[in-house]
């Protein structure tokens, strides 16, 4: 579908210049307004579509007018991409919005701790103050974001600001979330950072909470999302170990961001906001630890009501059971672990299926009871588990088989046909990123070649170097102009040596014409008449040979006694052969 859609104009205004990627809701694109083509270039993002039953793309339709003028109003935001244009075209739903120039966050966070430098506890309540800002005045708006992560926080390069991008998987609060988000349709991007209940249809506002606050634990511990482990009876992450230094407070804060259970969680970004702003931040971790509990109640006091935030008396029960605090955050151990259900169960099989345990994952799917709410689609998704790690399991196998034969190409168009399971997708990316770089090596070799070539004027064999380069290589746009450069000098060069061809045979050289004509490539536009001209020149040159045999002939003859003996003559005033008579 990408390929498919580069150079495509939507609502004859805006064309699709480049892919950025996919988002859980839909395929982001680069476009450039034809109709301003001076503006900078626009962001068009395509939203999946996962029915075309016509109820629901009606409601499709309302929610898409519903939600225009909150859109506008989310652009208004200085750190919000402004909105541009929210059209429909063969049943397809497009959102057009400005281009944020800058860098990713995902480049300035650490991971697995050997890239990047750890943030500090200043920098990490820094960064959740600026976005939580940003999610006050989203959720403000009755919108819910739904793909906060890494790569969905630029850092413009204008101010150094951030900016939360990708609002084309927006959701109303006020409507709902009436659908389960498949995981296997999800991009690995943003597997992690979405929490349980996403994937059941209970969207919540502090859903963008959980995603930001695993983001913050990233940045402070250098784990991403899916490398750290969860409590099998509660569910709960443990994030914090004694190699993670960071003050308790702040701890607790992160974890109360990133509760199993939504109702558990903070239950709004301006609750959170108050929260970091009434704490002060101590320089030292061990200097924070010996605060007493005096100062820990009035920075939890609320300054309107007077009464404590249940994050603080929380906080207050951890500090004076001492030995409880370290490794994990305070307010995690002290509350109670949310009620168990079988949609815990199917959560956690469905984790175990994305890390690679599809036996495991379809063990804990089959414990869930038949009475179940979840049970019948347990039972599809086993079905459906099985079907999609066989294909994965083949594609794999035929990406590694395309690997060590050197077919770069087909190396990437198995992993393509990869499912969306993390598992299957982590080992593909590391053929991929291999295969990717031979084909950038294959892609030098080769032009180098036809430069070789180009330079000698062989344009055919230029040409047949260019072809050899893989769709995929980065030097896409180079290659294509150089074929239209190389065969607009070949038919040049062709028509120049038909040109030859015919004046050497105006003087009856019809070796050196012949010559010429056999030098016309076969794919040019000349050929066809250099054919002709190559049968008629060819067979001018053999009665020429027989010519000149018969003048030899007759100069070996001259030396013989003078008797009446026919002999041969060719006359140079045409081509034809008569008999005279030597006396």
């Amino acid at each position: 579908m990408t390929h498919h859609i580069i150079g495509k104009l939507l609502q004859g205004r805006y064309q699709i210049v480049q892919s950025l990627g996919a988002g859980v809701f839909g395929q982001t694109y680069i476009a450039v307004d034809i109709d301003y083509p001076e503006n900078p270039k626009c962001v068009v993002k395509q939203i999946k579509v996962s029915s075309s039953e016509s109820g629901y793309l009606d409601m499709l339709r309302l929610m898409f007018l519903t939600e225009t003028e909150t859109l506008k109003l989310l652009g208004s935001h200085d750190q919000i991409p402004e909105f541009i244009a929210c059209f429909e075209e063969n049943e397809r739903f497009y959102l057009v919005q400005e281009r944020i120039e800058g860098h990713a966050l995902t480049a300035e966070l650490p991971i697995d701790q050997q890239w990047g430098c750890l943030w500090s506890e200043s920098e990490v309540v820094e960064f959740l103050i600026d976005v939580l800002g940003i999610l006050e005045f989203v959720h403000s708006q009755g919108v819910i974001h739904c793909d906060i992560k890494p790569e969905n926080l630029i850092r413009r390069n204008s101010d150094c600001k951030l900016v939360m991008i990708d609002f084309g998987s927006i959701q109303s609060i006020d409507f709902g979330i009436g659908a389960e988000l498949p995981i296997y349709r999800i991009p690995v991007t943003s597997l992690g950072y979405i929490p349980p209940e996403q994937f059941i249809g209970q969207t919540q506002p502090n859903s963008d909470i959980y995603a930001l606050g695993m983001i913050a634990i990233q940045a402070l511990t250098g784990l991403e999302p899916l490398q750290l482990k969860a409590d099998p009876y509660t569910n709960e992450i443990f994030w914090r170990s004694q190699n993670t230094p960071v003050n308790d407070y702040l701890a607790a804060v992160l974890s109360q961001m990133i509760r199993y259970d939504f109702q558990d969680r903070f239950q709004s970004a301006g609750e959170v906001l108050r929260v970091l702003k009434q704490i002060v931040w101590e320089t030292q971790p061990s200097q924070i630890l010996e605060t007493d509990s005096q100062f820990l109640l009035e920075a939890a006091k609320n300054s309107t009501s007077g009464k404590f935030s249940p994050l603080f008396t929380g906080m207050k029960v951890g500090l004076a059971a001492n030995s409880l605090l370290m490794g994990f955050g305070v307010y995690s151990l002290v509350n109670t672990a949310p009620a168990y259900s079988e949609t815990d169960t199917l959560y956690k099989a469905t984790k175990e299926y994305q890390a690679g345990d599809l036996q495991e994952a379809i063990a804990l799917v089959k414990s869930i009871p038949s009475h179940s709410n979840v049970y019948p689609e347990a039972q599809a998704k086993i079905e459906e588990w099985q079907e999609q790690w066989q294909v994965a399991a083949q594609q794999h196998e035929i990406a590694q088989i395309a690997f060590h034969e050197g077919r770069w190409s087909d190396v990437l168009h198995a992993a393509a046909q990869v499912p969306n399971i993390l598992y299957w997708q982590s080992k593909t990316d590391k053929l991929v990123q291999k295969a990717s770089v031979n084909i950038e090596i294959q892609t030098q070799d080769l032009l180098a070649k036809a430069y070789e070539k180009a330079e000698i004027k062989d344009f055919s064999a230029a040409l047949q170097y260019l072809r050899q380069i893989p769709q995929e290589s980065h030097a896409g746009a180079l290659v294509q102009e150089k074929l239209a450069e190389y065969d607009r000098k070949r038919q040049i060069r062709a028509a120049y040596f038909l040109q030859k061809a015919y004046r050497k045979a105006s003087i009856g050289d019809f070796d050196r014409a012949v010559k010429f004509l056999k030098n016309i490539p076969q794919d040019t536009l000349v050929f066809a008449q250099a054919q002709v001209k190559l049968n008629e020149y060819t067979q001018k040159q053999r009665v020429l040979a027989d010519n000149q045999k018969v003048a030899s002939a007759k100069r070996t003859n001259s030396s013989t006694p003078k008797n009446s003996v026919p002999r041969i003559e060719y006359l140079q005033g045409g081509n034809y052969l008569q008999e005279v008579n030597i006396r």
